[in-house]
């Protein structure tokens, strides 16, 4: 059958050479799978996550940490019943393709290639500040940082799957390492005080839905209620990209047993590390005041008033960058296999899929999506510098994609369960539709507040553009060039079994 018409859209007959140029390795058990979410996300610990402080205040900050949990809550929950059920390295698009259709699938898998692409150049920005304070590189010497991280860990992820994998779980123990001995110093110095995280005053007494409090009390909610709203895209940098372990489901050797436990111990493991730098963090030097507006490297900060300037510092400094690594590694590999998977099935040029003969890793989609995120990198650098608004700006960009995916999942989930109420699940979210439902609300709430924050709306307004050029590209050209993928075929065959006659050989 030639270009066979489905709907709207036409699918490609391809032979069995096709896939064979896009294999992928089995390997990662459920610590690896562990590792790779944790790692994800582990920088949002170190940088990044204190900027939303200056909206919010410290209670604030809080409430939006609280209600963002809760949204990561019914998201992952969702993610683990849906990644044993679609066990497909397409992950999210394959959730969007099966429950809403071609377009479902488009618009999800568009969204989350859009947050991680801008996700590495945010967590590389900071690697960038942090390299910068420790080693007293000049400001004009950041793109260079920038271009030695993406090179060396672009490599590292196109050497092999084996060495991804064993080189996520050390780096992300190692960024573990590195917190506990921060939260240790402040504990057992005795630097804490709670007195520093509420040292931003009070706009108003009457502050915080109206009613009047006492001044020690106020200073909680210094911007009252409002300020947690601005607050929630930098309360999400604690969590985002842990979504991203269903990318690696055709690299697991079980995935319907252990991706569900390494997608719920990884979110178990972050709000840990995440309330445990939130309140001792904040709560150290010049507080609240400083840690929420004045500084890129928050950690770095907190290990200078907790053990000096000294040699040591500079060291734990450097060690510090390990958790900036481990996040910017592993979501390289998001990524390249969001990117692999959305071309492999034709939504995205086919080329891009590639897979090398021997590795079996596809590093035509990790460097593309390398230069991609260095360019974003280096256009916001010369046209407007490393100002204090650059990090504000270009994370605010991460959350937009990330957002949108998030909706689409959880509507993805819901639908799921209604339509396919009888499909095989290895494994049932105890939150059910309610947390999907939930969640999905937190995730247009959270978009909807982007587009408050002034100084950031540059960067939002181009993400919207850059969504609205890939909708036009696939509505113009991509729709017409589709392959009867994995994450197609499962997908058309939940509506009609006949589907099946489209189905190319698939390597073992």
């Amino acid at each position: 059958m030639n270009d066979p018409k489905h709907g709207f859209v036409t699918y490609e007959k391809v032979d069995s050479e096709y896939f064979s140029k896009r294999g992928l390795k089995r390997y990662a058990g459920v610590w690896s799978l562990w590792a790779l979410g944790v790692g994800a996300v582990i920088s949002g610990d170190f940088s990044g996550w204190n900027l939303g402080i200056q909206y919010s205040g410290f209670g604030g900050y809080l409430v939006a940490m609280f209600i963002v949990t809760l949204m990561y809550l019914g998201l992952c929950y969702s993610i683990a019943e849906m990644s044993p059920a679609l066990p497909h390295t397409g992950g999210a698009y394959s959730f969007g393709r099966t429950a809403m259709g071609v377009w479902g699938g488009f618009l999800t898998g568009l969204a989350e290639n859009m947050e991680y692409v801008v996700t590495t150049a945010v967590v590389v920005y900071f690697m960038g500040a942090f390299l910068t304070e420790i080693f007293g590189t000049p400001e004009w010497f950041r793109p260079v940082w920038w271009a030695a991280m993406y090179i060396i860990f672009i490599g590292i992820n196109i050497w092999g799957v084996e060495a991804t994998f064993r080189f996520t779980v050390v780096i992300t123990i190692l960024a573990l390492a590195i917190l506990i001995i921060f939260y240790g110093g402040v504990i057992f110095t005795g630097k804490f005080d709670l007195d520093l995280a509420l040292n931003i005053a009070p706009t108003s007494l009457e502050n915080w839905l109206g009613f009047r409090f006492n001044d020690d009390y106020s200073n909680w909610f210094p911007f009252g209620f409002k300020g947690v709203a601005p607050a929630l895209p930098y309360a999400m940098w604690l969590y985002l990209a842990i979504e991203q372990l269903p990318l690696a489901a055709e690299e697991a050797t079980d995935v319907k047993k252990d991706m569900p436990k390494g997608i719920i111990l990884g979110l178990v493991t972050l709000i840990i590390t995440g309330l445990g730098v939130v309140f001792l963090n904040v709560g150290i030097g010049e507080g609240a005041k400083f840690f929420g507006s004045e500084t890129e490297d928050p950690l770095l900060e907190g290990y200078k008033v907790v053990f000096g300037e000294g040699p040591a510092t500079k060291f734990l400094g450097l060690l510090a960058v390990a958790g900036l690594i481990a996040s910017f590694h592993t979501i390289i590999f998001a990524y390249g296999r969001n990117i692999y998977s959305l071309s492999r099935a034709g939504y995205f040029p086919k080329w891009l899929s590639v897979t090398g003969e021997k590795r079996k890793t596809p590093h035509v989609a990790l460097i593309s999506g390398g230069v991609v995120g260095f360019l974003i990198l280096l256009t916001m650098f010369f046209t407007g510098g490393a100002d204090a608004a650059f990090g504000k700006t270009i994370l605010s960009m991460a959350v937009f994609g990330a957002v949108i995916a998030y909706a689409m999942q959880c509507l993805a989930f819901i639908m799921l369960r209604v339509k396919f109420p009888n499909m095989e699940r290895p494994y049932r979210s105890p939150l059910g539709i309610p947390g999907a439902a939930i969640a999905l609300i937190i995730s247009l709430a959270t978009l909807y507040f982007l587009f408050l924050i002034e100084e950031n709306l540059y960067g939002v307004v181009g993400m919207a553009i850059w969504f609205l050029v890939g909708v036009i590209y696939f509505a113009a050209y991509g729709r017409h060039r589709l392959v009867f993928s994995p994450e197609e075929q499962f997908a058309l065959n939940q509506i009609t079994p006949s589907a099946s006659e489209l189905k190319a050989e698939e390597p073992k």
